[in-house]
């Protein structure tokens, strides 16, 4: 059987087993045995190494201490006083307290590192609060899953690590990359609000009371909390006084003081955290096991390197495979988390990536700013559920509410793919290089 037979005999026997149910990992890993075994007589031991390097890394300890910082403030009333310290301040600007919805997602983001979280927690307060107020409803909606999506990629992010361990990098660079696309998706998605709302002035509810500025700084104060776990958690890392994986002890440390100072931190919801935290630890650590064995058996096929080599001989040129991956993600995600669409494409893309002379950490941002597209792509867009769940409303009209956001990251893609130097790598390299 040649190459490209084994090819695609693999691909459909994956989406075979994943059609089945079977789990990812164990989808993955008997991919990989299947793989092995045309090559090499007894997988058995390689599928035994691959299991304990995959796992066995200090590195990867940051990814179930971030998980866990983000269960515990879950289940606090961070998002609550985040809500309300914002507010005040974007009164006047078109749009008002729809703002909030982006700026609450990229604070609660920051220190959750999940897209489901962020979405949910700041979901649940600000929605009823729109609502009651007068605000439009699909406006609101949309806002919120894509916004939420700010969880993956404002650092410290789950997806980050997954990346950074799969391709190789370093996780520090990875997130400090992640600071401006950040930010200049929360400055898309506001500016669409404002160009919405002086375009739909009928649409607006009634202005609010003015506040002085005293009233506004009592209201800000709520920030405090959240502003020093941001502090402390990336810029220990930022400087360099931790790595990532001690910044992530710390963001645990901080968020059980700060779930402890706010009352809010039971033996009940410490409990649930650990359960939670374990639950999406375990998942995304078998996924990268099998995903680890997986690569072994396709390095030694030769496939990555033949489909590399047939790409390259397309000679689509660097913006031409770049095009290529985006349509291949956006497809992807719409059957596939983000997790397992980086550990099932990284072995294959990467050699691709770096034979066409892009960065790596540039790559890594590429790739989570597409896995924030696919959180909201029916029919598997992890946040089209939730806000399903939150509003009671069918997946097509929570998806065709986020349909303008989602082009401001389409848009963010192309941003980053012109000007990466400016928006990407630039910031580490000028951080780290002091």
């Amino acid at each position: 059987m040649g190459l490209l037979e084994l090819s695609i005999f693999l691909l459909v026997l994956l989406f075979v087993l994943l059609g089945a149910g079977l789990w990812i990992s164990m989808s993955l890993a008997a991919i990989g045995w299947v793989a092995m075994a045309t090559v090499h007589p007894a997988p058995g031991p390689f599928l035994a190494s691959a299991l304990w390097e995959s796992t066995g890394s200090w590195t990867l300890a940051a990814l179930p201490m971030f998980v866990w910082m983000g269960e515990i403030l879950f289940r606090t009333k961070l998002s609550e006083e985040l809500f309300n310290g914002l507010a005040p301040w974007v009164r006047r600007v078109p749009g008002r307290l729809l703002h909030v919805n982006i700026l609450a997602c990229g604070l609660f983001g920051s220190v959750s590192g999940s897209s489901a979280a962020t979405c949910a927690t700041v979901s649940r307060i600000a929605l009823p609060e729109l609502k009651k107020r007068g605000y439009d409803e699909d406006v609101a909606i949309g806002s919120l899953a894509t916004a939420g999506t700010l969880g993956i990629l404002i650092p410290p992010s789950i997806i980050m690590v997954v990346y950074a361990v799969a391709a190789e990098v370093s996780i520090v660079r990875v997130f400090i990359a992640g600071c401006l696309p950040g930010l200049l998706v929360m400055l898309l998605f506001s500016g669409y609000i404002v160009v919405w709302a002086l375009l739909n002035p009928s649409k607006q509810p009634p202005a609010e009371p003015r506040m002085n500025l005293r009233e506004k700084l009592r209201a800000s104060s709520q920030l405090i909390p959240c502003v020093l776990l941001i502090t402390g958690t990336i810029g220990t890392m930022f400087v360099g006084w931790a790595t990532a994986t001690e910044a992530a002890a710390f963001g645990v440390l901080g968020s059980l003081i700060l779930a402890a100072v706010t009352r809010t931190l039971t033996w009940e919801s410490f409990v649930d955290s650990v359960k939670g935290a374990t639950r999406l630890s375990c998942m995304i650590l078998f996924i990268l096991a099998g995903a680890a064995f997986l690569t072994k058996a396709m390095a030694l096929t030769g496939i990555p390197g033949a489909l590399a080599a047939g790409v390259a001989s397309l000679d689509l040129g660097p913006y031409g495979i770049i095009a290529l991956l985006t349509v291949v993600y956006i497809v992807l995600g719409t059957a596939l988390d983000g997790v397992s669409m980086i550990v099932l494409t990284t072995t294959i893309v990467v050699p691709m990536v770096q034979a066409a002379g892009f960065d790596l950490v540039w790559f890594g941002i590429f790739i989570v700013l597409l896995v924030e597209i696919a959180e909201v792509t029916p029919p598997v867009g992890f946040n089209l559920f939730v806000m399903q769940t939150m509003t009671g409303k069918e997946q097509t009209a929570v998806a065709w509410a986020s349909m303008p956001f989602f082009l401001m990251l389409v848009l963010t893609v192309v941003l980053i793919t012109l000007f990466p130097v400016t928006l990407v790598t630039g910031l580490p390299e000028w951080l780290l290089a002091r």
